[in-house]
């Protein structure tokens, strides 16, 4: 996905920014294109429902004409508590809060994210992307942390299982499908989902919600987290919103959204896809209320069609 010039120009004039303190109702749905410290002076208290943070990792790395440098772990923690801290007092006391780090990182999250809140899981994906090395393992994964502010938060099981292809149909005494179903596009299985996915595909060209954004995560790795951590109305926050992926699947799932992103050509690129929402609410690997293994889309679209 791109943007044409007189895309870029249309949705530069309509970015926004928080220079006033804010009421909830001012911030829903609504991407500010401002530094992130400067935004969240003027959040509203205890308004969010479900924080999902990217940040850069602790990699020298350009975002457009902005580049984040490799430091230490200890400074790298000392930068995620900069804004960690800040962010304590937007939450909600039964909200849930997701970071994203790579192996570098990871660590450093896990030291600072449980400074301010409750380590409940860590995530592991499977970036199948990824360089080889000849002297070191070929890097193809990341973690996501899960925390909670407190003992008392929303998860929904049931909205983010996992639909497989069973290979080997297992019966019991009667010979009747054990854990799984015969339909007429196969046997399946839905599975409760565990904490390494290794059914995601990270954007490549050809998929339409594709960006220039150098480290843009699949909406269906956005959609198993708000599934399962947030109802239907409720406040879902991004801070480093980059080309909108959170924003975007908030909105084709029903929940509000609110994004700070510094970058304009980002800030641009989400008011498109947000836009292109209001008509196609798909989420690639979603369908029918489960999600599908990687390389079924053909399965998962015949079966859509055949229980509609």
């Amino acid at each position: 996905m791109t943007l044409s010039e007189a895309e870029s120009a249309r949705f530069r004039t309509s970015l926004a920014k928080l220079e006033a303190p804010a009421s909830v109702e001012e911030i829903r749905d609504r991407i500010f294109c401002q530094d992130l410290f400067g935004a969240l002076t003027f959040l509203p208290d205890r308004s969010v429902d479900l924080m999902f943070a990217d940040p850069p990792y602790n990699l020298t790395k350009s975002f457009n004409d902005r580049k984040f440098r490799k430091t230490s772990i200890d400074d790298y923690s000392e930068w995620l508590d900069s804004w960690l801290a800040q962010i304590v007092r937007i939450l909600k006391p039964t909200a849930s809060i997701y970071i994203c780090g790579d192996w570098r990182s990871s660590a450093a999250i896990h030291r600072v994210g449980q400074k301010y809140f409750i380590p409940q899981n860590r995530i592991t994906w499977e970036r199948e992307k990824g360089r080889g090395a000849k002297a070191n393992w070929k890097n193809c994964s990341e973690d996501i942390w899960f925390f909670t502010v407190s003992d008392e938060y929303y998860f929904d099981v049931e909205a983010v299982k996992v639909k497989r292809q069973v290979i080997a149909p297992y019966t019991d005494s009667n010979g009747a499908p054990k854990d799984w179903s015969e339909t007429e596009n196969g046997r399946f299985r839905v599975t409760h989902p565990s904490n390494i996915w290794t059914d995601l595909t990270v954007p490549y060209w050809s998929m339409p919600e594709n960006t220039d954004h150098p480290t843009q995560k699949p909406e269906k790795l956005l959609a198993k987290i708000l599934l399962a951590s947030s109802r239907e109305g409720e406040l879902v926050f991004d801070p480093f919103n980059g080309s909108g992926t959170t924003t975007v699947v908030a909105k084709k799932l029903g929940r509000r959204y609110l994004g700070v992103e510094i970058d304009e050509t980002y800030c641009c690129l989400a008011q498109k896809r947000l836009e292109l929402a209001s008509a196609d609410q798909s989420i690639q690997g979603y369908v029918d209320g489960v999600f599908w293994e990687r390389n079924t889309k053909k399965v998962s679209r015949k079966a859509a069609k055949t229980q509609g």
